[in-house]
Formats: structure tokens, C-alpha cells, sequence
């Protein structure tokens, strides 16, 4: 009686098994079939354009990743040259995948902070004693005098997977060396003191303030901010002042003469180079370390 029950049950079993492979075993036929029914081609194109990208999903070029790039440039052969870190080797690269030619997009941008003060050059209010942050730092109106400057908490060298910025004696810089141009610095800062400049040059000729109080306010604020005086307008049309603030055309930069004058005159020597090599910031009253040599 007992050896027919377990004989029974066994039976049961082994019947309910079967059952739920057969069931599986048919799902799964569907799901293979359905499957090749609707399986979407990728055109090899993609892989191709996707494996010579820096696959960095940065977003420079506008996109959430490289992948996405590599989709939208194939529909779109217009967007080549989006990829900034790639450079010009990777837009040729992708060019001769599309059987396409090149045109020549310019210089390469690169960064350039608009601020030279470091700590011992600004006029604090009190000591700041919140989140290490500029975002935070900037929502508060007694962080530093000049509202307008660097405040040296490092949002920018967070955004930057290059390490291509670093704070140094609580100001942003740039290592030319390393940046490739990604965007990320410029974006980040709350301020808006990083632009995204094409470096004609190896080295750029600017103007590293953002301030555009008058020159007194802006002295009592800062050692080294522009005050508008207006002295490098006066020799070279590629400056111009306005809100207190001068400028420089970076289309029209080029090393000569008056742009050379244009920054010895500069009463607090905040028209400088920025660029792989460079010279130091002159300071105020002194000639810059080429006009010396001369």
C-alpha cells in the first residue's frame, strides 16, 4: 500500500516535470525565434567609428557617450570633429571609415581661466567655513570681496578626468600638457571665469580678470585684477573695454609688437600668456620676461 503511493507520487512527479520542460523548452523556442524576427542590424560602421574613439564618455562632443557619438555621426557626418579629445587623428580616422575628406575645422580650443589672483592677492571678508565647494561658496556674498574671482575650491579639477587643472595657492590651472579640450572645466565653474579659447598659438595672449567693477573698487579688491584704464586699447585694435573690463579678440591675436606693449603697459599685469610654455605672469610695474631679453 505504502510502495504504491510513493510509486504514485513518483509518477506525479516525474509527469509534472516533463510538463514544466516541455514548457520552458517552448518559451525558449519562442523567444530564439522572436528574437531573430526582430533583432536590429548594427551596421558595422558604428563598431568601426566606436573603436577609434577615446571611449572617455565625456560628452564634449555633446553626446551622453561614446557610443551614442559614433550612431549620430554615421547619420550625421557633419558632427566629425565633435570628439575633442580625439583631435584631429581620430576626425580623420572616422573621415576615411565614411570614405570622406576632412575640412579644416581651426584651431583647437583650449581653456583659459580669467583670473590671475591667488590667495595672497584678494581681500577676504571672513574665512569661509562651509562645503569645500564653488557651487556652495558662490551662493554666499561674503566669501571674498571680488565676486567676479577664482574661489580656488576645486569644482573644476573634480570635472576634469585629465588631470589637466589644478588649484594652486587657491587659483585654477591649467596644464596644457595633459587638457584635451573636453569642455568640462568650463561648464563646472560657477562663475564662468573658464572659456574655451582656439589656440591659434601654442601660446595665447588674455586678459586673466572677469571683473567689471571700476578700478577703484576693483584695486581696493584685488592686487591683480583690470581696471579698465583702457592703456592696451590704445595700441592694438584687438582690445576693447567695456563694463570696466578689457578684452581681447583671440581671432585676431597675433604675437607682435603692439600686443608686446600692449601687455607692459598694462598697470596690473593682468594681460598675460597661458600655454604649454608659457612665460610666469610679470608683476605689475615690471616689463614681461621677453620684452627683458630684448
Amino acid at each position: 500500500m505504502i510502495l504504491a503511493s510513493v510509486l504514485e507520487l513518483w509518477s506525479s512527479a516525474w509527469r509534472a516535470g516533463l510538463t514544466m520542460l516541455g514548457l520552458g523548452s517552448g518559451f525558449a523556442l519562442v523567444l530564439l525565434v522572436a528574437s531573430e524576427k526582430l533583432k536590429v542590424e548594427v551596421d558595422p560602421k558604428i563598431e568601426q567609428i566606436h573603436e577609434v574613439l577615446p571611449n572617455l564618455d565625456c560628452g564634449a562632443c555633446g553626446f551622453a557617450g561614446c557610443g551614442q557619438y559614433a550612431k549620430a555621426v554615421l547619420q550625421k557626418p557633419e558632427l566629425i570633429g565633435k570628439c575633442v579629445p580625439g583631435g584631429p587623428d581620430t576626425s580623420e580616422q572616422i573621415a576615411n571609415i565614411l570614405n570622406l575628406q576632412v575640412s579644416d575645422s581651426g584651431p583647437q580650443k583650449r581653456p583659459i581661466v580669467h583670473c590671475r589672483a591667488h590667495t595672497s592677492d584678494r581681500t577676504y571678508y571672513a574665512a569661509y567655513e562651509g562645503l569645500p565647494s564653488c557651487t556652495a561658496a558662490n551662493a554666499l556674498s561674503n566669501v571674498q570681496a571680488c565676486k567676479f574671482g577664482c574661489l580656488g575650491f576645486g569644482d573644476c579639477t573634480r570635472a576634469c578626468r585629465f588631470d589637466a587643472l589644478h588649484v594652486v595657492d587657491g587659483l585654477a590651472t591649467v596644464d596644457y600638457e595633459k587638457c584635451t579640450g573636453c569642455t568640462a572645466c568650463a561648464t563646472t565653474c560657477p562663475r564662468h571665469l573658464i572659456e574655451m579659447v582656439p589656440f591659434a598659438h601654442e601660446n595665447m595672449l588674455t586678459v586673466a580678470c572677469n571683473s567689471r567693477e571700476n578700478g577703484k573698487s576693483t584695486r581696493s579688491m584685488c592686487k591683480v585684477g583690470c581696471i579698465g584704464c583702457g592703456l592696451c586699447a590704445k595700441q592694438t585694435d584687438i582690445f576693447a573695454v567695456e563694463d570696466n573690463l578689457a578684452r581681447l579678440d583671440f581671432t585676431k591675436f597675433e604675437p607682435t609688437e603692439q600686443t608686446e606693449t600692449a601687455m607692459n603697459k598694462c598697470p596690473t599685469g593682468v594681460i598675460l600668456f597661458r600655454g604649454a610654455t608659457a612665460p610666469a605672469p610679470r608683476q605689475p610695474g615690471k616689463k614681461s620676461t621677453a620684452a627683458a631679453e630684448k
